[in-house]
């Protein structure tokens, strides 16, 4: 049995040595497994999220699949939005759907604190089982979505393309939007700091949507508030930051802070790191589409992004993105016992 400060996944994220790569995938927990649509077949999704035996289950079934080094708690990023007052749903076949997107300074002021004790109990109690279950073997990672996503999200009153209404509530009311980013922000970190005190022993920052920014913009209208959540997390654990498309917004992002920079498949693992500085972790960053190819083909990826990491301390392999549902079991397999043999010390 592993003392904690011996996890593989949390010694590289110390970026200290390690005897191989650590290795999870974002949705590691979900629809490319049997196991998940069996147990899903005849519940909501926001029923499975909310019951913490389920939620239990389901992140630890795929650790007794594979052999991951980290779990991540089963959640959804828009878990707080039902405790600030937005009606949430998830339509079949569509994704989330907000009720009553947030488009003007009075939907903005209508927004209610976070209270994660009386609006997301649920979680703690999925986190406890989990820890216990996972004792020794694995660390579990928490995470929440960042800032602007969440805020596009809202806004939005779903999933988007062109992100019209976000980024026309940034450019048009300024003062609106940093309004909105600091009561999503202070929900994030209230949100966040809850799962630490439940036991996490790391967090991840998604910032899924973040690719749709330009530098300027990113550092005019989401980089001080992705900061201050980042510095105001619980110290005694690492953090991981996340986005997507997100290559040129990488020095801003390590700016704004994270002990672990993750990178989507979109950029050359090396070059993202030297860009980033090797003062600091990253993570990434296979295309998640290659999990389709042949396994000598999967093999021959996992090498390449290894050969760019060059077995420096602080690199641990994830996906680009989440793992996707018609993904083969056995190459999610293959991928993660050639990340270890392959990068054996």
């Amino acid at each position: 049995m592993l003392m904690t400060e011996d996890y593989r996944f949390l010694k590289a994220c110390r970026r200290e040595e390690v005897d191989c790569t650590p290795v999870w995938m974002m949705r590691q927990a979900g629809r490319y497994l049997e196991e998940y649509r069996a147990l899903r077949a005849d519940r909501t999704f926001l029923e499975m999220c909310r019951t913490p035996e389920l939620a239990a289950e389901v992140t630890l079934q795929p650790m007794r699949r594979f052999d991951l080094d980290a779990a991540i708690i089963f959640a959804d990023i828009l878990l707080p939005l039902p405790g600030m007052g937005v009606d949430l749903s998830f339509a079949k076949g569509e994704g989330p759907v907000i009720g009553n997107p947030v488009r003007s300074v009075e939907d903005v002021d209508s927004l209610l604190p976070l209270q994660p004790e009386e609006h997301v109990p649920f979680l703690k109690e999925a986190i406890q089982r989990v820890r216990k279950e996972l004792e020794g073997r694995a660390p579990l990672i928490g995470f929440s979505g960042a800032p602007f996503t969440l805020a596009s999200y809202m806004i939005e009153g779903g999933g988007s393309k062109n992100y019209v209404n976000a980024k026309g509530l940034m450019y048009g009311r300024p003062d609106v939007w940093h309004r909105f980013m600091d009561k999503v922000s202070d929900a994030i970190i209230s949100y966040l700091n809850f799962q630490v005190e439940a036991g996490v022993q790391a967090v991840q920052l998604f910032d899924s949507w973040v690719g749709t920014l330009g530098p300027a913009d990113y550092q005019e209208y989401v980089y001080p508030h992705s900061q201050r959540i980042l510095q105001s997390i619980d110290k005694k654990i690492p953090t991981i930051h996340f986005g997507t498309g997100n290559a040129t917004l990488l020095p801003l992002m390590k700016k704004a802070g994270g002990d672990v920079i993750g990178v989507d498949w979109r950029s050359d693992l090396g070059d993202a790191w030297s860009l980033l500085g090797h003062d600091v972790g990253i993570q990434g960053n296979l295309d998640p589409v290659t999990l389709f190819a042949p396994v000598e083909v999967i093999e021959s990826r996992v090498q390449r992004i290894l050969s760019s990491a060059g077995n420096r301390a602080g690199h641990i392999f994830n996906l680009g993105h989440g793992i996707l549902p018609q993904t083969p079991v056995e190459h999610a397999g293959a991928m993660i016992e050639a990340v270890h043999r392959l990068s054996a010390r």
